[in-house]
């Protein structure tokens, strides 16, 4: 039975290497074009075999900035890897029911097609030999089996997902299939000598690898673990059980098919950039640099120098420090090698340009510019650096004071004159670059108002009634009704009023004070006047008479020779 499996196994592998064989064929027959499809003549078969050259759309310039590795362009999938190397089976845990493969040791190998770049289908095949064997149960010795050729072979199949890059390659696998042990049996036994009889089973593995690529054609397969389950039936009562194992394998990777041929490439090319090109000393530049027709196989070399300023940099990007540097043309100069042979080196230059620093300007404005002396205006300046340099603010006035150090100072304009006041707004770079600028604030002083004056109103004359001297009449009351007007509109004045009498006049003191009081208590009582607005007093005029005077705020009456009455 072994040995029908095997051959079994042995077809399906020489199948899938002929199949190998084939499509190497096929693609020997076949010119590439530039974009990797093979010619076919009109009459359905392959022309003849031609060189790969690039096609116009890589050589032109567009494609050329856009893929700047041509060959990179080549670099595909191989449409079959087939594997060959050492495999170690080991039972986990290793005391399990059924469980065949405790210690084993041997040899799988795999095809895989690549259906494209990340999807393949895979058939594995394995063959493995105990080294022992432990039993448990009645018998639970362990059996050295190195010499019975007791052993297990494997046939698997299934897909695998592969994460393909420049020089390593991830994958993982799920595989389905078939384990079949041998009979193991004691050595130098007559009765009872086997121990196990052949048997065969389902099979499953779970797992994953790394392969490294050192040519084309050649990778190594670093490791490939995975988790096996088999399912033996139990050696013990015969009931089905299910084994739990891990699968570990490495060795070398052969790969065949999907690359097109390459010519050789053109000679190496290289152009560099500075950005930008033209800067303010202290300001730094980026570099960068493009080759053309480079080998992604080979590791490039680059270098930069410059004959004004510093350059930093070891790779395709670097970057020019022009602090201290004077102003002027300079040229940054670059090289790229991938190797000493006749086209793998380049050179490139791009020139830049250092001005000379310049110098801030500033802006003044003065809000309100017109002020009353004694109120204050808010000065502004704006100042600006083309190199955006830090700035300081400085002020000054032809009169007042201003305060403030940033972009915004207070002139103070108490006891200032009349007239215009200059301000000056000064600016200043880390450079010591300045820059001024003015602005005028008009001060106004307003006029000095009017000193208040007191105002004679109408007199009122006590002469006509002899009978009753110090009674105010009809024509005095109408006189004390228009007095009363005016201090109601002009609320906030007083009133003085004066009583006199005639020189002879019989009483004529107590008279001029009968007048007097008889005039304000009609204002008093007929009109509503507040009689702390009025002052009452007796003067020394020849007459029989009151004088009333109004008194408005800020005026002061002469009161000379006046007695005031309470």
């Amino acid at each position: 039975m072994r040995s029908n499996l095997r051959m079994i196994a042995t077809a399906v592998f020489a199948f899938f290497v002929i199949s190998v064989f084939n499509l190497r064929a096929e693609e020997a027959a076949k010119p590439s074009t530039g974009d990797g499809t093979a010619v076919v003549s009109s009459e359905g078969s392959a022309a003849e075999p031609a060189v790969w050259t690039p096609s116009a759309a890589m050589t032109s310039p567009t494609a050329a900035a856009a893929i700047p590795y041509a060959r990179g362009m080549n670099l595909g999938t191989p449409r079959v890897e087939l594997f060959m190397g050492y495999s170690y089976l080991r039972a986990l845990p290793a005391m399990a029911a059924g469980n065949r493969l405790v210690w084993l040791n041997g040899g799988s190998a795999s095809i895989a097609f690549n259906v494209n770049r990340h999807l393949g289908l895979v058939a594995d095949v394995g063959d493995f030999t105990n080294s022992e064997i432990q039993f448990t149960g009645a018998y639970g010795a362990t059996v050295d089996v190195n010499d019975q050729n007791g052993g297990v072979f494997s046939y698997l199949f299934g897909p695998r997902i592969s994460f393909r890059h420049d020089r390593i390659t991830p994958f993982v696998q799920v595989l389905f299939g078939g384990v079949r042990a041998s009979e193991v049996s004691l050595a130098n036994c007559t009765v009872n000598c086997t121990l196990l009889p052949e048997q065969n089973a389902f099979a499953l593995t779970a797992g994953g690898g790394l392969d490294v690529k050192l040519r084309r054609h050649i990778a190594i397969r670093v490791i490939q673990a995975e988790y096996m389950m088999t399912g033996f039936p139990s050696y013990t009562t015969g009931a089905a059980a299910m084994q739990n194992d891990m699968r570990l394998s490495t060795g070398i990777v052969f790969r065949f098919g999907g690359n097109p041929r390459v010519a050789e490439l053109p000679p190496l090319t290289y152009s560099c950039l500075v950005n930008p090109t033209s800067v303010f000393q202290g300001e730094a530049i980026a570099v960068s640099g493009t080759a053309m027709n480079m080998d992604p196989m080979k590791t490039a070399v680059y270098t930069w120098s410059v004959d004004g300023g510093t350059v930093v940099g070891v790779a395709s990007t670097a970057k020019i420090d022009t602090t201290n540097l004077a102003p002027g043309a300079y040229t940054l100069k670059g090289h790229v090698s991938v190797g000493g042979k006749p086209g793998e080196n380049a050179d490139c230059t791009d020139p830049y340009v250092v001005r000379a620093l310049e110098p801030p300007t500033v802006s003044c404005m003065a809000s309100p510019m017109t002020v009353t002396s004694g109120d204050p205006s808010t000065i502004t300046a704006i100042g600006v650096s083309p190199q955006n340099r830090p700035l300081t603010y400085s002020y000054s006035a032809t009169a007042g004071s201003v305060t403030g150090a940033g972009t915004t100072a207070t002139l103070t304009t108490g006891g200032v004159p009349a007239g215009v006041v200059v301000v000056t707004c000064n600016t200043a770079d880390d450079k010591s670059q300045t820059a001024s600028a003015t602005t005028p604030v008009t001060v106004i002083v307003p006029a000095a108002a009017p000193i208040p004056m007191t105002s004679a109103l109408c007199s009122i004359d006590f002469a006509r009634d002899a009978r009753r001297p110090a009674r105010v009449n009809n024509e005095g009351k109408a006189c004390l009704d228009q007095i009363a007007l005016n201090l109601q509109s002009n609320s906030d004045a007083k009133l003085a009023i004066v009583g006199d009498s005639a020189t002879g006049e019989k009483g004529g003191s107590k008279l001029a004070a009968e007048r007097a009081n008889d005039t304000k208590a009609y204002l008093v009582k007929e009109k509503g006047i507040d009689s702390s607005r009025i002052s009452v007093y007796t003067g020394t005029q020849d007459g029989k008479t009151v004088t009333n005077t109004l008194i408005p705020v800020g005026a002061t009456m002469d009161t000379t020779g006046d007695t005031p009455l309470n």
